[in-house]
């Protein structure tokens, strides 16, 4: 299979999630005690994915699913305890499922051969655990998917020890994915059905029938030992979209009767299905259709209760009112959609094209001077700014699912270097685009092992100091003027200050007599190749990494800043913007030109006073240094009489950026550089203004780092106006194309 069908995928996508869960809820146990919420949301995780699997015939998903839902079974029974080195081997196995899920995932519904001899011996190690389960005898009171359906009439039991399963499909369960003949083997995963009846919908089987609709309903007798929550987390994928009714063995004769009532085929049709599955005898059927009375108003469900005293009316009017109060809720959450990313991304590309037309009209209205056209541009501004707001909305994500991840890592880190550490986060709820999340995944990867590597001693020398034994990773998110803040920090042994600034002068990276501040020697250490490990190990050594981690964190107009007290701890600050697609602006002019810096990280705009041969300027007391972008960008020709600085925020720190014209706040749409100016320095992307002319995005922080290391025209990587031109242009033909 090439392609995976619409059922398929979403099989992988619930697995996904479900197995996050897993591993989430595993973890949790290293942490604290086994309750019972946690084992009962690990056992129905690995039951829903065995069952979506049985519908789609993955029987060695099934097979190997059942082995760990088997064993989580133990844990929940208290026959198995939830002990680290169990913890360790379900984790394992969740790591094999997802390695099946994704081998579905590439097409393929049957395993490889490596798949399948990494999970043997995963199953023996289970099998080792999982006790036999004995046949338990179903409760003889009667059991119902849906409380509120039919009335309770007969004290009487069937002579049934299987289940009766009523089950009748939705006209659309095809169109999702279902294939009832699947689901029916799915079932034989449980027990053994030993009488089905198929019946079909002759309303609907017309001329006019449609041929991808399901017409089909079941009725069936399953000899299981399964209890009725196992066999209701069978149905998960299908209940919404089928009717479904369930009736234990030795159910009351009276609960057949109410099935009888409730389906539309008739209490004569129904009487012949249900004798033919051997659920109830003619004589029981017969007994119990002449016993049959008009009932009272309280001769619901909970009557044989009511009957004997255990609870009163009111309690089981409760009871049902709670249970529609459920559904209800079920319901809302049902409203929720899954939508590919590729069309979301295709919708806030679409906004932004909307933007910039409507930049365009408003400049027309306004070069027109027609009053009514100003007036409908204003009101069409101000939509497609919601317009915006709503579009980029729908991208945000919470961070905390990318956090729980590294969970994981820190298990696994921690384990591997005999470490014992813990990973505490905060900060879950805070939101950010998604494509912000995809590119920093792999730096707070990096850093976070980093910080188990490199930054938590050994339990001895943390005792030695005087420190608990367990070290503590922590991850940490917030908002902060319009971007993202993400600490990653540990209560480690910082960094060595002096080992820093020797191995620094040792590359040549700076004159040994020169006095630096400790953030510009800690700095060193996102240097390419940089390392003062005494030994490489397979997580660390080689000096690669944290120069790739900046690199990656600058590219999507990011900051990375570090601080770090030797004997206490490193923490890592990392600046993102909200989104990468849409931003207000702040358009200034130099010479001919037009850029743009993002709004967030302007603190004010202030009139240029400062001499020619200064580099800093007077802001109320305080000096503030500034980079000149006329210099930067080697622009040609006198500057104007009256310039202006904008004042920018940088990681804390305040900078000036001298230049020619205020132009105004801009709503900027982010459109990427061709790749043959990656090169240029201090250019973040470009933008379309409303006259069709080509705005460049200013990178702040690459300005910023210039200012802060003093370097000389002649070192200094500079964009000429000629360049800037060329760029323009090409970059202009290519958004237009």
């Amino acid at each position: 299979m090439n392609q995976l069908d619409s059922g398929l995928a979403t099989f992988v996508a619930e697995s996904r999630d479900l197995l996050e869960e897993m591993e989430s809820g595993l973890l949790s146990l290293q942490n604290g005690p086994a309750t019972s919420e946690v084992i009962d949301g690990l056992f129905r995780a690995a039951h829903t994915i065995k069952g979506a699997a049985g519908l789609f015939e993955l029987t060695h998903v099934v097979t190997f699913t059942h082995a760990v839902e088997t064993v989580l079974d133990e844990i929940r029974k208290g026959k198995a305890a939830a002990t680290p080195d169990l913890v360790a081997l379900l984790l394992l196995c969740c790591d094999h499922i997802r390695a099946m899920v994704e081998h579905v995932a590439a097409g393929h519904t049957h395993p490889s051969p490596a798949i399948s001899v990494a999970g043997e011996p995963l199953v023996a190690r289970l099998g080792q655990i999982a006790l036999p389960k004995p046949r338990v005898a179903a409760a003889p009171a009667a059991q119902w998917l849906d409380w509120s359906a039919g009335e309770a009439e007969t004290s009487a039991l069937a002579s049934t020890d299987a289940w009766h399963i009523s089950l009748r499909f939705g006209r659309d369960v095809l169109e999702k994915g279902v294939d009832p003949i699947a689901f029916l083997r799915h079932l034989e995963t449980f027990g053994k059905i030993s009488a089905l009846v198929t019946l079909c919908d002759a309303d609907g089987l017309t001329e006019t029938m449609n041929p991808e609709a399901c017409y089909l309903g079941f009725e069936l007798a399953l000899e299981s030992a399964a209890d009725k929550a196992t066999l209701e987390q069978a149905f998960a994928l299908v209940r919404d979209d089928c009717r479904i009714t369930m009736l234990p063995p030795h159910s009351l004769i009276s609960e057949y009767l109410r099935l009888m009532e409730q389906l539309p085929e008739g209490i004569a049709r129904l009487g012949e299905i249900l004798t033919r599955c051997g659920s109830v005898t003619e004589r029981e059927l017969e007994l119990a259709l002449k016993s049959q009375t008009v009932q009272t108003p309280h001769q619901r469900l909970g009557t044989i209760l009511v009957d004997q005293g255990a609870v009163t009316p009111a309690v089981v009017d409760a009871a049902l009112a709670v249970q529609a109060s459920g559904r209800e809720s079920k319901s809302a959450e049902s409203r929720s959609l899954r939508v590919d990313a590729a069309k979301l991304d295709h919708l806030v590309d679409l906004v932004g094209e909307l933007i910039i037309a409507a930049a365009r009209t408003d400049m027309v209205g306004r070069t027109t001077g027609s009053v009514e056209l100003q007036e409908c541009t204003s009101v069409l501004s101000a939509l497609v700014q919601e317009v915006r707001d709503s579009a980029l909305q729908l991208r945000m994500v919470k961070i905390g699912s990318t956090f729980n991840r590294f969970q994981r890592v820190v298990y696994d880190v921690s384990r591997q270097l005999g470490k014992d550490i813990t990973l505490a986060v905060s900060g879950e709820e805070t939101e950010l685009d998604k494509t912000v999340i995809e590119k920093i995944s792999d730096p707070l990867m990096h850093l976070v092992r980093n910080a188990i590597d490199h930054g938590i001693e050994p339990a001895e020398t943390r005792l030695a100091r005087g420190k608990p034994a367990k070290g503590v990773v922590r991850l940490n998110a917030y908002h902060d003027s319009g971007s993202i803040v993400i600490e990653v920090s540990d209560d480690g042994g910082g960094l060595n200050r002096d080992r820093i600034l020797a191995k620094a002068i040792e590359r040549g990276l700076v004159e040994p007599d020169r006095s630096l501040s400790d953030r510009e020697i800690f700095a060193f250490i996102f240097e390419a190749g940089f390392s003062t490990a005494d030994k490489v190990t397979n997580l660390s050594g080689r000096g690669v990494g944290m120069d790739v981690v900046k690199r990656n964190i600058t590219a999507v107009r990011g900051a990375i800043d570090l601080h770090s007290e030797e004997g206490v701890g490193t923490t890592i600050t990392i600046r993102m913007p909200l989104t990468l697609a849409i931003i207000n602006g702040f358009l200034v002019g130099l010479g001919g030109a037009a850029f743009v810096i993002p709004l967030d990280m302007i603190d004010e705009c202030l009139e240029f006073t400062a001499g020619s041969s200064h580099d800093y300027a007077h802001v109320r007391g305080q000096l503030l240094p500034f980079v000149r972008l006329r210099d930067v960008f080697s622009i040609q020709g006198s500057p104007p009489r009256r310039e202006s600085i904008v004042v920018v925020n940088c990681r804390g720190r305040r900078s000036g950026l001298v230049v020619d014209a205020l132009l105004g706040e801009f709503q900027t749409v982010i459109k990427p550089l061709d790749k043959v100016f990656n090169r240029v320095k201090c250019i973040g992307g470009s933008t379309i203004l409303g006259n069709g002319d080509v705005a460049l995005i200013l990178d702040v922080p690459a300005l910023v780092d210039s200012r802060m290391r003093a370097q000389s025209p002649e070192t200094t990587d500079r964009t000429s106006l000629r360049d800037l031109s060329a760029l323009v242009e090409r970059t202009k033909a290519r958004v237009l194309s």
